[in-house]
């Protein structure tokens, strides 16, 4: 199997699919910190949540996100593209840490360096699965003609005259 080597341009898209996402993440926890808890029961609560700076900013980033990781999902396969950017897991640890100030403990750092050694497991193998020539698919027509099939609707007519009956 032949591997296909990505074009920067196609790193530089992985590498904000992995940054997007953290960056996201960590501006809609800073603008909640804000603001009071927020219940489904009141949504306007909600509605006003998304219009403040912080919250904004991260809907916007994630909207990036959900744009790229789209974008990698046309020209790789998502066990390439899922795992490749992984490395936001370890992008969340150092925001949460040292921007949001939260405690995270050892178990949660030996989790997110063993994912992110993982990836470069997942590096290595190829972007895209050679897929082997689809054959033609049958037509409609094809399927009508089979007795079988026919016979199946013809049954299906005769139950639904004698329901309605």
């Amino acid at each position: 199997m032949s591997h296909r080597r990505l074009s920067p341009h196609q790193y530089l898209i992985l590498a904000f699919v992995s940054v997007s996402a953290p960056l996201g993440d960590a501006c809609l926890s800073q603008g909640m910190t804000h603001l009071p808890p927020i219940s489904l029961a009141h949504p306007l609560s909600l509605i006003g949540a998304v219009f403040t700076p912080w919250i904004a900013l991260g809907i916007a980033l994630l909207i990036g996100f959900f744009a790229t990781y789209l974008t990698a999902l046309s020209w790789a396969d998502l066990t390439y593209v899922l795992p490749a950017t992984a490395f936001g897991n370890m992008i969340v640890e150092l925001l949460a840490r040292f921007a949001l100030h939260e405690t995270i403990s050892w178990q949660r750092w030996l989790g997110v360096v063993l994912i992110t050694v993982g990836v470069g497991f997942v590096a290595h193998g190829p972007s895209l699965t050679e897929r082997p020539v689809a054959l033609e698919a049958p037509s409609i027509d094809k399927e009508l003609e089979s007795s079988t099939f026919a016979q199946t609707l013809e049954a299906a007519a005769q139950l639904k005259e004698e329901t309605t009956r």
